[in-house]
């Protein structure tokens, strides 16, 4: 999730020089964008009846959540402000969404449907301020965040109006996980080949 170096570079790296360019360290991006990825597709396995809760629970504590947050935290090491940013927000939203439904399973500090409308409509203000960032990396990035965008709007309208915008949040979400986990691939794979595989496109904006 690099802003300042567009991933749409026609430049070839090997992994050597790759990881020169990180400081002798590994893009911690693909940690962040799989843990970003694989945890939002699973989610909407739950949202769409298809899962219980509880894979989504652990999951997200520990690759949606603390995972991406050690990914952002390496990201403000190498001075991407964007990675930073999103890598340790989203890192801490898993963790706050499990907990939350820890919280309500133990009668703790209990949520209501709407108190949780509440909660992701901050989050969907958010990810509409990160997203003409990620549109400026790269086509992928953009529409992974475009995405994630749609996606919060609608389980905003789910948690306050019908629940059937929910089901129509899974559905749209689970596209959302894999085009991150599109964009992950294309780091690994460049790394790997020393050539683009899988291109995310040019900027968007």
């Amino acid at each position: 999730m690099n802003a300042n170096v567009p991933p749409s570079s026609t430049s070839i790296a090997t992994p050597t020089e790759h990881a020169a360019s990180h400081g002798g360290h590994g893009n911690p991006a693909v940690v962040g964008l799989a843990g970003f990825g694989m945890t939002t597709i699973v989610l909407q396995f739950h949202n769409v009846g298809w899962a219980s809760l509880g894979p989504v629970i652990w999951m997200g504590l520990i690759f949606g959540g603390l995972a991406q947050l050690i990914a952002g935290l390496h990201e403000g090491k190498i001075g991407n402000n964007f990675g930073y940013s999103a890598f340790t927000a989203y890192g801490c939203f898993w963790i706050a969404l499990c907990l939350i439904q820890i919280g309500n399973a133990m009668g703790l500090f209990a949520v209501s449907e709407t108190d949780l409308g509440w909660f992701l409509v901050i989050w969907a203000i958010y990810t509409a301020i990160m997203t003409p960032g990620a549109m400026r990396a790269s086509t992928g990035l953009g529409l992974v965040f475009i995405t994630l965008f749609i996606g919060f709007v609608l389980l905003v309208i789910g948690h306050f109006g019908p629940h059937v915008f929910n089901v129509i949040a899974g559905y749209e979400l689970m596209v959302c996980g894999a085009l991150a986990l599109y964009v992950m691939a294309h780091q690994i794979y460049k790394d790997a080949f020393g050539r683009d595989v899988l291109p995310v496109g040019k900027p968007m904006i």
